[in-house]
Order: C-alpha cells, then sequence, then structure tokens
C-alpha cells in the first residue's frame, strides 16, 4: 500500500519503443484527503482523469477546480502541481506518453498547452481505457506487443477526450471547407487508395453518396480531368514506376487494376507513346549508362 493513498495501483512499460507515441506507465490511485504533488516539472506529458471527488490542478497560469469526468494534462518541462481536496478526495487515473506525436494528438482532441483541461461525461469509458492500458503490462512475454497494444489503447483514449471536446474542436466558418472541395477531396482519396481495384466511378459516386453528374462536373473543375480521366492516370503513373522493379508485365498489370494484361498494355501505350517492355527497356538502358 502507497503511504498516501487509500488505493494505488500502476502498470509500468519495461521495454518502451521508440514511436510516435509511446506509454510510459499508468495507474489509478485514491490519494488521502490533502494530498499534494508539487511544484515540479516532467519530461514526458502525464494526463489524469477524475473518476470521483475532486481536487485543484495548477500549470503555469492555468488553475482549474477539478471534479468527476475532468481531465488535466501536464506538458513536458510546465510547472505544476495538484492537490486532492480536504472534503471529498479525488480518486484518479492517470497515464504517462512520450514521442514526437503526442503534442499534436492532444491538439487533435483540443487539448494544448495553453488549454490543457477538457472535460467528458463520459467517465465508464475513459476509466475502463485506462485499466485496459494498465493491465496491457506483464501480461506476456512479449513486451514490445504489450507496449503496441497500450499505445493503441491510449489513441482511444486521445480519440474520447476529443468526442467530450468538441466544442474546442469547431472550425471557424472562414476555416471550413466548401462543400463542393471536400466532395472533390473525398473523390481524389478514394481513388488514390482504390485503383487497383475493379472499381467503376458509379460506384464510387454511389458510396461517397454523391450524383455522377454533379460529381464528375465539379471534379473535372478541379482537376482538368473526368474522374476517369484522373483514375487511368493514377494507374499508369503507378504501373511506370513499377515497370522500373522486378515485378512482370502480367504482375505490374494486376498490381494496378488490369485484370489483363493485352488490355493493359494497349492502354499504357496509348497513355505513353510506348508498350510496358519498350518502356522498361529504356529505364534499363538509362540505368547502365
Amino acid at each position: 500500500m502507497n503511504p498516501e493513498h487509500y488505493e494505488f495501483a500502476i502498470g509500468i512499460n519495461l521495454t518502451p519503443v521508440e514511436q510516435d507515441l509511446s506509454v510510459l506507465f499508468s495507474g489509478q490511485a485514491r490519494p488521502y484527503p490533502g494530498h499534494t504533488i508539487g511544484p515540479s516539472v516532467h519530461d514526458y506529458y502525464l494526463i489524469h482523469t477524475v473518476l470521483e471527488g475532486g481536487g485543484l490542478f495548477q500549470s503555469g497560469a492555468f488553475s482549474a477546480e477539478c471534479r468527476m469526468g475532468d481531465t488535466f494534462v501536464i506538458f513536458p518541462g510546465s510547472l505544476f502541481s495538484y492537490q486532492a481536496d480536504q472534503e471529498a478526495p479525488w480518486h484518479y487515473a492517470w497515464v504517462a506518453l512520450q514521442g514526437i506525436g503526442v503534442q499534436e494528438l492532444l491538439s487533435t482532441a483540443g487539448i494544448t498547452r495553453e488549454q490543457p483541461f477538457m472535460h467528458s461525461d463520459n467517465v465508464t469509458e475513459l476509466h475502463s481505457l485506462y485499466g485496459r492500458i494498465r493491465h496491457a503490462f506483464g501480461q506476456s512475454a512479449y513486451p514490445r506487443l504489450e507496449s503496441l497494444e497500450a499505445s493503441g489503447w491510449a489513441r482511444l483514449l486521445l480519440h474520447q477526450f476529443g468526442l467530450g471536446n468538441l466544442s474546442a474542436l469547431t472550425l471557424h466558418p472562414a476555416e471550413m471547407p466548401e462543400i463542393i472541395d471536400r466532395q472533390i477531396d473525398q473523390a481524389i482519396r478514394w481513388i488514390s487508395l482504390q485503383f487497383h481495384q475493379q472499381i467503376s466511378i458509379d460506384h464510387m459516386a454511389s458510396s461517397l453518396g454523391y450524383h455522377r453528374v454533379h460529381l464528375s462536373k465539379a471534379f473535372k473543375q478541379r482537376t482538368g480531368l473526368s474522374p476517369k480521366q484522373f483514375l487511368l492516370k493514377m494507374r499508369m503513373d503507378k504501373a511506370r514506376e513499377l515497370l522500373g522493379g522486378p515485378l512482370t508485365i502480367e504482375q505490374v498489370a494486376s498490381s494496378v487494376g488490369f485484370n489483363d494484361a493485352l488490355y493493359f498494355s494497349k492502354q499504357f501505350r496509348k497513355h505513353t507513346g510506348v508498350p510496358p517492355r519498350e518502356y522498361r527497356t529504356g529505364l534499363r538502358n538509362v540505368e547502365t549508362q
């Protein structure tokens, strides 16, 4: 038993993997009334969520009375302190994070060094996620897998913070993309990810919830190409890239969405002016010069 807590539990990552987000440790506790931490600084991110009771959190010029559902974040290098309430001390859970991507992920959830505080009504889900992070450690003979699991639960925790902090995420109207721009961006993204599949423009438009004629007109205004032309260009660009490697012509064709290698060759020649084999020979001749 920790001498300053009624209850105390912690899980520690003994082999943290360097990545954009790594969990160092996670725990939960019920400290005694008036229990105080700080003033101190950490070199990692430390997130606390109040599950019951309350207390006071201070970081730089920021100060907040915290109650159930409140989360406060200690940023690396920030001078902080926090104290459990004298009458109803908090029961809280915490997780320590490090990594080059943590600050951006927190910002995505609306949490910044200037505003290191948010509230969520979904305390049960937050409590569960903290528990899953903590229990990820010491459960297997493969610590690196435990680290990977913990970082996955931590990302879901940040997602929950974002859902509880939507008011801080609302974009100014001037920053909102036009509906038609968003539609075209979605269509471009769709084609970029699915060009190797046997897809049709009708299916794409339907899947995105748009009318084909409307989408095609707007798409061409933005890109100068129809969706079908853009799809073909995407496939041919990737084919040129793959022809520089060891794949056969048939394998290249299949990789860019053509079941028929002969039809692929005809389309490639029409698009580039030379058949695939001649294009490959040209690449190799350049490499040997």
